[in-house]
C-alpha cells in the first residue's frame, strides 16, 4: 500500500533511492502511461496507443512495453532497461506530484509539490542515490527527478487538450493487434485505440492548421508512426525466448 508524504530535506535528509530497473521493483508491466510532451522520444522505440481510463472513461496515452500485462520486453535483469529513452512515469521512481494550498496574492492557490512513496521498495537509507546533499540542497538525482515530474505535470494538461481536439475531429478509433510469434504463440491485444490515418489525411486545411497551431498535428503523426515499433517489440520478445 502506498504511503505518500511531502518530501523535505529535514525528515528525508538521509533518504536514498535505488534506481536500477527490475521486476522486484514493479517494472515488469506491459504498458505505462505516457504524455504528449515526451511523444518525440517515446515514438522512437515504443508503440503509442490510447486507452480509456477505467475510472473516468477519458482517453490516456500508453507506451506498449510487452504483449502481456506482466511483461516488459525492454527489461533485462542483468543490463537494466534496453532502450535509450525510459518513459517518464518509470523514470520518476517513487516520486510523484502532489498539491499544497499556499497563500498567493491574498488568496489560496494549489501549488504542485514533490511527494515520495515511503512504502516503495526503491526507498532506502543504505543504498542507492542520495536525494539531498549533505547540507540540505537537492542532489543531481533529485534535480533530474524534478525535471521528469515537471514533464509529467505539463504533459497531463496537454493530454486533455489533445484528446479533446482528436475527439472533436472524430479521429480516434479502436484497434485490435493480432500478433503471431510462431505457430504456438499468438497474442490479441484488445481495448486499445489509435488514430485513423485516412481521416487525418482527409481533414480540411483549416482543421489541419488548428491542429498544427496547437502542436497536436505533430502528436498525431508521432502516434501513427510509433506503431511501426511493434516489430521491434516482437524482436525483443523473441530474443528473450
Amino acid at each position: 500500500m502506498a504511503n505518500h508524504v511531502l518530501l523535505n530535506n529535514i525528515t528525508h535528509k538521509d533518504l536514498k533511492v535505488i534506481t536500477q530497473y527490475s521486476a522486484r521493483y514493479g517494472d515488469n508491466v506491459g504498458s505505462v502511461l505516457t504524455f504528449p510532451t515526451e511523444f518525440g522520444e517515446v515514438q522512437k522505440e515504443y508503440p503509442i496507443l490510447f486507452q480509456r481510463n477505467a475510472a473516468t472513461g477519458t482517453f490516456q496515452s500508453v507506451a506498449l512495453l510487452g504483449l502481456k500485462p506482466d511483461e516488459n520486453v525492454f527489461l533485462d535483469e542483468f543490463s537494466g532497461w534496453k532502450a535509450n529513452y525510459i518513459p517518464a512515469v518509470m523514470e520518476r521512481g517513487p516520486f510523484l506530484i502532489g498539491f499544497q494550498d499556499q497563500r498567493a496574492d491574498g488568496g489560496d492557490e494549489r501549488t504542485p509539490v514533490v511527494h515520495v512513496d515511503m512504502d516503495s521498495a526503491r526507498v532506502s537509507y543504505s543504498e542507492g542515490k542520495a536525494v539531498f546533499l549533505e547540507h540540505g540542497g537537492m542532489s543531481p538525482y533529485l534535480e533530474r527527478v524534478n525535471r521528469v515530474l515537471n514533464h509529467i505535470y505539463d504533459g497531463m494538461a496537454v493530454s486533455d487538450a489533445m484528446f479533446a481536439a482528436f475527439n472533436e475531429l472524430n479521429l480516434i478509433e479502436p484497434v485490435t493487434l493480432d500478433i503471431e510469434l510462431n505457430e504456438r504463440e499468438q497474442y490479441q491485444l484488445n481495448g486499445n485505440y489509435t488514430l485513423n490515418r485516412e481521416k487525418l489525411a482527409a481533414l480540411s486545411g483549416s482543421d489541419l492548421a488548428r491542429l498544427n497551431a496547437a502542436g497536436f498535428l505533430r502528436c498525431a503523426f508521432l502516434v501513427i508512426e510509433s506503431l511501426g515499433n511493434i516489430q521491434h517489440l516482437i524482436a525483443l520478445k523473441n530474443s528473450r525466448s
